[in-house]
């Protein structure tokens, strides 16, 4: 097999990452191929080969699964060549249902690999999302050498100009859509709470001087208010956060209460789930690296028992001494998507609470720590997959780990 080959290939499974399994020759080289699903018998052109698997990429679908659908981004469709496909809807051609028994067969191989076995696993949709569409209220386009502006072709870094958004909110989709040339660099669209699009340019030369203060923006949770930067970390999906929040109360209510209780709350951003570990009683520190998040924390959760921190979480835990309200308490993690890593898991469960609430992102970051918490004492009974990203390979999912 060589970079350029055509070949025919039987599409066998799903893997991490938004791409699909399939085999090749004798004794079998592992090919991975996007814009196909199980079932399929595809035309693909080989475009990386590595010693133990290559790359493709799909141009015709030769026998079709019954799972497959009209892309819903048009530009998408395996139709359209390959280069001038756009990124970020990876699922875009599956039926909703089966994209979230795709995602939990993902997270299900994942433990099984990473975690020393799995657990029951469902995803389930996000209340009143029936279509899959417009649920973005933060779109990120990027802008080439010649003021172009649009999302990158999928796995790769090349612009491309598109002529819908389907995705995004209406609102975001008409912003984005009357752009026009733009410096080099990077354009974020953001529709906060209010409705009101906010464009956050972001070119790669920028000018000397100080950078003005960002603006700040408010979003709502289940009635909560929280003021965040327009250019901060805060959940895509239109109900995300609010539906994580239920999530997050919904496990807290299933964990013994002490009022004399001390929850950590790490990678807190601005304080979405500190407020959920606070109504259930004892105190809560929040932990963020990030200073302007850590400054919101404090006056989003102003009424509430909570202390705000600007740390390194793995530094924070380390420094923690144990005290035996932590070991009463719960330890909520919601890390980045490389997940919290050997370092912190393990001074976790040194520091031993009652529980432990992860929130995931990524499938394979949350298996590999939940092994580690599984060799360390700790163990669960289900993951519960929530599918905040439909039309993409992405899935959160909770996971609650006891003693």
């Amino acid at each position: 097999m060589q970079t350029g080959d055509i070949v025919e290939l039987e599409i066998s499974g799903v893997a991490h990452g938004g791409v699909f399994i399939a085999r090749h020759g004798d004794p079998g080289l592992v090919v991975f191929v996007p814009d196909t699903l199980p079932g399929e018998r595809v035309v693909a052109r080989i475009v990386q080969v590595k010693k133990s698997f290559a790359r493709a990429e799909a141009l015709e679908v030769l026998e079709a699964s019954p799972h497959r659908v009209p892309h819903i981004w048009r530009q998408a469709s395996i139709d359209v060549a390959p280069e001038l496909r756009p990124g970020g809807a990876d699922f875009g051609h599956i039926a909703l249902a089966h994209q979230r028994e795709l995602k939990a067969r993902v997270l299900t191989e994942a433990f099984d690999k990473f975690a020393g076995g799995s657990v029951p696993t469902t995803v389930e949709p996000v209340a009143d999302d029936e279509q899959g569409t417009r649920w973005r209220t933060r779109v990120g386009l990027h802008v080439d050498s010649s003021g172009r502006v649009g999302p990158y072709a999928a796995r790769t870094h090349d612009v491309i100009e598109v002529a819908d958004h389907p995705l995004a909110t209406e609102q975001i989709e008409r912003t984005a859509l009357a752009l026009g040339r733009e410096k080099p660099g990077r354009v974020d669209l953001v529709e906060p709470a209010d409705g009101s699009v906010r464009i956050l340019r972001r070119p790669d030369a920028r000018g000397r001087g100080p950078r003005p203060e960002p603006e700040v923006v408010t979003e709502i949770a289940a009635g909560r208010e929280f003021r965040v930067d327009a250019g901060g970390f805060w959940q895509v999906h239109r109900q995300a956060a609010t539906a994580l929040d239920a999530a997050v109360r919904e496990a807290l209510a299933g964990i013994e209460a002490d009022a004399d209780a001390h929850h950590l709350d790490l990678y807190g951003g601005v304080g979405l789930f500190a407020a959920a570990l606070a109504d259930r009683g004892g105190r809560v520190t929040t932990v963020e690296s990030s200073t302007r998040a850590t400054l919101h924390a404090r006056e989003n959760l102003a009424d509430l028992n909570v202390t705000a921190i600007t740390a390194r979480v793995e530094r924070f835990v380390d420094a923690l001494p144990a005290d035996p309200s932590l070991a009463q308490g719960v330890t909520l993690l919601d890390p980045p998507r490389a997940g919290a890593g050997e370092q912190v898991v393990t001074r976790i469960a040194e520091l031993g609470p009652r529980a432990v609430v992860y929130v995931a992102c990524d499938p394979v970051a949350l298996a590999r720590d939940v092994g580690i918490f599984r060799r360390l004492g700790y163990d669960l009974d289900r993951v519960r997959g929530i599918d905040l990203f439909p039309g993409s390979h992405h899935v959160e999912a909770i996971a609650v780990l006891r003693r």
